[in-house]
């Protein structure tokens, strides 16, 4: 008989289902017309009712299924009272059908660690910029990301009436990638991917030193890394603090799992552990490839600026 899937693979099983249907609580808060909005630490922080809602789904679904796996989402909220009709109990098939990585096979539950963007890109949800959006599901080991969701509510939204919406994209370390076409961006271009709401003069010193062809500003990290591996963007690059593990853990490891790489601008790894601060303070840099290219021309006044 087969043996049973192991632990990691039943987990993104999951994670894929339960990223559905947070997608589903997303496009129907919206359509519902009643966004619920509520200032978090100032104008360009938001929170919404499909925030809340998709993030008491994401976490209420993978504990019950997973109860000794560490779930840290972005959004404060009470854990209890979460009815029934938030649960997700589904798995993705396909994904369970896989091998799981060998290094990965004896993992246990509360070596788990899961980061949860119930929907990244807030602000421009509300803004109605919503192929920015998608919810994000990481899932972390030894500190390390080493599978992601990411799904994409509004994928496809402006192919007219009848386009599916939505899609899935998830990755294993030493697996792969899958749920997209994974492209390039053109050679010897560069083209850098940053920020559209959390600009500052330190966000642009640091744009203006890379010598970019061109700039493009959008919201969401989930969105920019997307943007890395179907090569409409080379360099993700953003010399601030503000964004938080649990906007990178998963767009890393489907990064990674692809062959790209992400650090802060200094050019250190993220730590996802438990115990680790929330704030990637000392901002972001990512490509799918050439890393080294952009890393050795950000500015040492930029680096100096930002303290880990």
């Amino acid at each position: 008989s087969m043996a049973s899937p192991a632990l990691l693979m039943r987990v993104v099983a999951s994670a894929y289902s339960v990223a559905e249907k947070a997608a589903t609580i997303v496009r129907n808060v919206m359509s519902a017309g009643d966004l619920g909005i509520v200032e978090k630490a100032g104008p360009s922080d938001l929170q919404t009712k499909a925030d809340r809602l998709a993030q008491m789904s994401i976490c209420a679904s993978l504990a019950r299924k997973f109860p000794k796996v560490t779930i840290i989402g972005e959004e404060e909220l009470p854990t209890n009272d979460v009815t029934e009709d938030l649960i997700e109990d589904g798995h993705c098939e396909e994904i369970l059908k896989k091998p799981c990585p060998a290094q990965y096979t004896g993992i246990k539950e509360e070596e788990l660690v899961i980061w949860v963007d119930p929907l990244d890109g807030t602000k421009e949800y509300t803004e109605g910029l919503l192929d920015h959006v998608t919810v994000l599901i990481g899932i972390a080991y030894g500190g390390k990301a080493i599978a992601g969701v990411i799904n994409q509510p509004y994928y496809n939204y402006e192919a007219g009436a009848n386009a599916v919406l939505g899609r899935t994209i998830w990755g294993v370390l030493g697996m792969g990638a899958f749920g997209f076409q994974l492209t390039e961006a053109p050679a010897g271009k560069h083209i850098v991917i940053t920020t559209r709401s959390h600009s500052s003069a330190l966000v642009n010193e640091c744009i203006t030193a890379l010598n970019p062809d061109s700039v493009i500003r959008v919201g969401g990290a989930g969105n920019k890394i997307i943007q890395l591996i179907e090569g409409k963007a080379s360099a993700y690059v953003f010399a601030s603090p503000g964004c938080k593990k649990w906007d990178t853990c998963a767009p890393e490891a489907i990064l990674c799992a692809v062959g790209g790489k992400i650090t802060d601008i200094r050019g250190n790894a993220f730590q996802y552990n438990k115990e680790v601060k929330h704030m990637n303070s000392a901002g972001v840099l990512a490509t799918l490839r050439n890393y080294d290219y952009y890393a050795s021309r950000i500015p040492n006044t930029v680096k100096e600026s930002l303290v880990p």
